[in-house]
């Protein structure tokens, strides 16, 4: 199998890396000459070309399956909107335009599209309910990823992620530190984020579907904070509540939003389609930190 990676950033890295690692050939997309590099160093072939220019898109090999897993840097609900509806769109045009389209699009979103649920469970057959402009483009996103990529013959996945975290991305600190505000906490570690795509391309399911890319247990907040602590050896951290921490006043309509969106995410498709995580829960995920820290 071949699988193009556009946006081969810090899920497509570790994707491309299992893929080569199974003799998979992989092209991994990026802007930059480090992001290029980062590409060859996995193994995979570095393409230069940018999702967001159209122009550029002709470097695109020729391939079996495409990953969209570009990111739009943090950046508001515009820049997402250029990258993740029409930076896909561009993609998919230039290959469904092409004589031998790739048969499969695995796009890659987030759970953020739910909105709030007041601490419910969601899965694949939750009405999408987002509540910021920002997770309103990635609805949007999904859309595009099944729909335009049916019209051009393209099967379309949407991979939706919970919290990502993993190497360079555990900020211990904000849980040991404090103070933690309540709610509860998605997660997904990155190898597992990139191994149930590499499954569902291997295994060729879930074309034309959705499906929760989440791990076996979200957990309330202060619970995972004082687990944090105790592995770590620290005193267990300051809670607050949603109600406390609102009512400090600093927080941008967006972040109040967040702090007040609350849902349990479940994985039971995921794991129904066969797949096993690597990090059932975040007490696996987060062994190697927990020993960094107290080495340090």
């Amino acid at each position: 199998m071949h699988v193009t990676i556009v946006g081969c950033g810090y899920v497509g890295l570790e994707l491309a890396r299992q893929l080569r690692e199974r003799d998979h050939a992989v092209a991994g997309v990026r802007r930059s000459d480090s992001g290029l590099e980062a590409v060859e160093e996995v193994g995979a072939e570095a393409v230069d070309a940018d999702a967001t220019e159209p122009s550029s898109l002709a470097a695109l090999p020729d391939t079996d399956a495409v990953v969209f897993a570009a990111s739009s840097g943090g950046r508001g609900a515009d820049a997402a909107r250029e990258v993740y509806v029409e930076g896909l769109t561009n993609v998919i045009r230039e290959y469904g335009g092409r004589a031998d389209p790739p048969e499969r699009l695995v796009y890659t979103s987030s759970t953020g599209v739910y909105g709030d649920h007041g601490g419910d469970w969601v899965d694949e057959g939750t009405p999408l309910d987002p509540t910021t402009d920002k997770t309103r483009v990635l609805a949007e996103a999904e859309r595009v990823a099944r729909e335009v990529a049916e019209d051009y013959g393209i099967d379309g996945t949407v991979a939706r992620y919970a919290g990502l975290y993993g190497p360079d991305r555990y900020r211990l600190e904000r849980y040991v530190e404090g103070p933690v505000t309540e709610g509860y906490l998605n997660m997904v570690h990155r190898d597992d984020a990139a191994g149930a795509v590499r499954f569902l391309l291997e295994r060729d399911l879930a074309r034309g579907e959705v499906v929760l890319v989440v791990d076996d247990e979200p957990v309330d907040k202060w619970t995972f904070a004082d687990w944090l602590a105790d592995e770590c050896g620290v005193e267990r951290p300051e809670k607050r509540t949603k109600a406390e921490r609102i009512a400090e006043g600093d927080l941008s309509a967006a972040a109040r939003r967040r702090i007040e969106t609350s849902k349990r995410c479940s994985n039971g498709k995921l794991r129904g389609l066969g797949y096993d995580l690597s990090y059932p829960t975040f007490r696996e995920g987060y062994r190697d930190a927990v020993e960094r820290f107290r080495g340090e």
